[in-house]
């Protein structure tokens, strides 16, 4: 019992610990569910990496991760997700990395509207964004949205 009690501890201290405090998630206006409900483990998938149509999450699978509510299709991408939620997080926690790039701040997404570059995940706020960055110098942008997110995680 103690043993399992010391797991269910360190299991919390990694995911809600110090690394990830002041890590702000792409939430809803209204409510605290992460990139507009859908399932970030899906994105991954080669089917929806071929067809763009991302799968919506379900109230009946949900995983708390820094302080926000991520929703899965399914149980299994719920516990993938759970078991290494880094690997599936998109870049910026779901905030729009066109809007980070221009200097325009921390703009929620609603995880419709996304990209891979390189082997990452990229979500925007609108097509338009996407299609700048497909476009263009996505590496420049790229550098630029990281140091909007680095001065945006400080404050």
């Amino acid at each position: 019992m103690m043993q399992r009690l010391i797991s269910v501890l360190v299991l919390l201290f990694a995911v809600f610990g110090p690394a990830h405090a002041g890590e702000p998630v792409s939430t809803g206006f209204f409510g605290n569910t992460a990139i507009g409900g859908q399932d970030t483990v899906s994105y991954f998938t080669p089917q929806v990496r071929q067809t763009h149509q991302v799968l919506a999450g379900d109230k009946r699978h949900e995983v708390q991760y820094l302080g926000a509510t991520w929703r899965f299709a399914s149980r299994q991408s719920a516990e993938r997700f759970a078991a290494d939620p880094a690997r599936y997080l998109p870049t910026y926690n779901g905030h729009c990395a066109n809007a980070l790039s221009l200097g325009e701040g921390l703009i929620a997404t609603d995880g419709t509207v996304w990209e891979f570059f390189g082997d990452e995940l990229f979500l925007f706020y609108a097509e338009r964004g996407r299609q700048r960055w497909l476009g263009g110098d996505w590496k420049a942008y790229r550098a630029q949205a990281d140091a909007a997110w680095r001065a945006a995680v400080r404050n």
